[in-house]
């Protein structure tokens, strides 16, 4: 099944003239562990996929989803609120409706493929990635060797490659013993920021410390073991930040990072620019 819906978005994009694949990358994880054993029910933020999925899709491009595993991903039912919209309940309706049709948080029959599939097909297939936010990047993207080894191929050939929010965290991938690093940093140690990290000195943004600060009414009385912006600051990025919840949008090479969720659709707006 998942074969033949892949086939006809790898195939889709003939009937556009600057049409590319955007290969959108989610956790299949629902739950962030925090510090002290606690837990946060948690998942990818809504308008943070959609509004990125729609401009794509508006701009003729084919999207296809993949997760670790290929199990379908979980929408953190917190951001089902409008003000994340910027107050547009249409515009919010409608990402809802959108994400329905594509059944992708389905369990039975959501498209979302392995990276394991991803490698298979292969990465030349794709044009962009792109990595929305949610806590839930924090549990799984940021140390996965797959996703790693993908954006390094992303960044060897120099193809579009898009974060938002905590999204960004993502880019810790590519770290050659990222599980090692991030472990160290939840452990509260400050490891030597890596010599070998692709993205060092890449001038980037992510959810920052004073939006977290202003945010932590999310975590139900948890706390975070590691911020995005530590993360990366951590491991060589030149972090750079706006004033909280405001649209901030940076590009450095190939890779182009949104602040918050009001960033979300201008990301994917930079990023359709680019692949045209």
């Amino acid at each position: 099944m998942k074969k033949t819906i892949i086939a006809a978005l790898l195939t889709a994009a003939a009937n556009y003239a600057n049409a590319g694949t955007v290969l959108v990358v989610l956790s299949d994880q629902a739950q962030l562990d925090l510090k002290d054993g606690k837990v946060m029910q948690t998942g990818f933020f809504l308008n943070e996929l959609m509004q990125p999925v729609q401009t794509f899709i508006e701009a003729g491009q084919t999207v296809v989803f993949a997760t670790p595993s290929g199990k379908a991903p979980t929408a953190d039912q917190k951001s089902n609120d409008v003000s994340f919209w910027g107050g547009d309940e249409k515009a919010r309706q409608e990402s809802l409706a959108l994400l329905d049709t594509l059944k992708l948080t389905s369990k039975s029959g959501s498209p979302a493929i392995s990276f394991a599939q991803v490698q298979k097909i292969g990465y030349d297939k794709f044009d962009a990635v792109f990595v929305p936010g949610g806590h839930i990047p924090m549990q799984d993207l940021l140390k996965d060797k797959q996703l790693g080894q993908l954006l390094t191929n992303f960044h060897e050939k120099g193809k579009i490659t898009g974060f938002t929010c905590h999204g960004t965290i993502a880019m810790l991938s590519a770290i050659p013993d990222a599980h090692g690093f991030v472990s160290a940093l939840e452990s509260g140690k400050q490891p030597a920021a890596p010599a070998n990290w692709i993205y060092k000195g890449y001038k980037v943004t992510a959810f920052t410390d004073a939006e977290e600060e202003q945010a932590k009414g999310f975590l139900g009385g948890g706390h975070m073991k590691l911020f995005p912006q530590d993360g990366l600051t951590a491991a060589g990025a030149n972090f750079s930040e706006a004033k909280p919840w405001s649209e901030n949008v940076i590009e450095d090479r190939e890779v182009i990072s949104g602040q918050n969720p009001q960033s979300a659709k201008a990301v994917a707006v930079a990023m359709v620019a680019k692949l045209k």
